[in-house]
């Protein structure tokens, strides 16, 4: 079963509270702090025109990272510990269903 179908997009959306002051999702999100977040799923790391990432952020996607959701899951968990050196300052989201909402969302 997809992680996703283990969340609620409702409960996400709330979750994405703590994300959207460097993160935008939608049809006019724009990259911020971080890059914006439409199509993550499937998508390479490191792949959002315009962005500036991280020297981690590269060589994870040259190691091949592709951002599923049992990826996500791991990453939001604890950023700093999945992908040392990141960018990302914040510091995760411990709680499983928080998670899963989120990814749902």
């Amino acid at each position: 079963m997809a992680l996703a179908d283990e969340g609620s997009a409702e409960n996400g959306a709330d979750v994405f509270k703590k994300c959207r002051a460097c993160h935008e999702i939608g049809p006019n999100a724009k990259n911020k702090v971080g890059p914006q977040l439409n199509g993550i799923i499937g998508r390479k790391a490191s792949s959002v025109e315009g962005f500036a990432y991280s020297d981690a952020s590269h060589a994870a996607a040259a190691g091949g990272l592709v951002w599923t959701e049992e990826t996500l899951f791991k990453y939001l968990y604890d950023p700093r510990a999945f992908m040392p050196r990141t960018k990302m300052a914040f510091a995760g989201l411990r709680d499983e269903q928080d998670r899963k909402d989120l990814i749902a969302y």
